[in-house]
């Protein structure tokens, strides 16, 4: 299964949350799936492709060309997929997923789960849709989500079918059970 990880490209300052990234890290790889990532090798991506690595996970990164001209790339990826841009980079990220899961980190994390709930949503995708809400961080989104769904502007089924996870059984029950937005 090809497991896309949204996260960081810095370290944040929960050490909670960099054990919680090495926990689902070693279940990718020891369960045998393939890590789709943003293809840094900086913060947290850096810790999650190396850590998925080491426990036997593919690694596919996908780096627009100006990371990579900064040398930015995790060098050792089985695969890595050069892109133009952030928005072809997005799209990919999303349209390789058999699951996608939203792991912390900041605006651009924010931005890839916004466009891959509003692929899933406008049938443009098909992945299963996590959220890995490590220590609370996305509490605030669970409450955003909640308020469109009361105020009319985000159908009850489509944001039933968001997976918010506390712990990593939850990740991979969500990722088993297959419920896709």
């Amino acid at each position: 299964m090809n497991i896309t990880v949204f996260l960081g490209s810095r370290a944040g300052r929960d050490p909670a949350i960099r054990a919680a990234l090495v926990e689902l890290a070693a279940w990718i790889g020891e369960a045998g799936h393939t890590l789709v990532y943003g293809g840094s090798r900086v913060g947290l991506m850096g810790v999650l492709a190396e850590t998925a690595k080491a426990h036997g996970a593919k690694v596919i990164g996908i780096e627009p060309r100006f990371f990579v001209e900064a040398c930015l790339q995790f060098d050792g990826a089985d695969e890595l997929i050069v892109t133009e841009d952030m928005a072809d980079r997005k799209d990919r990220l999303i349209r390789m997923a058999d699951a996608v899961i939203a792991f912390p980190g900041g605006m651009g994390t924010l931005e890839e789960l916004s466009q891959a709930l509003s692929m899933v949503n406008l049938g443009h995708a098909a992945p299963v849709c996590i959220v890995y809400n490590v220590n609370g961080y996305y509490d605030s989104l669970r409450a955003l989500l909640d308020r469109m769904v009361a105020d009319g502007f985000y159908p009850a089924a489509q944001r039933d079918a968001v997976a918010f996870a506390e712990t990593l059984s939850d990740v991979r029950a969500a990722v088993e059970g297959g419920v896709r937005a």
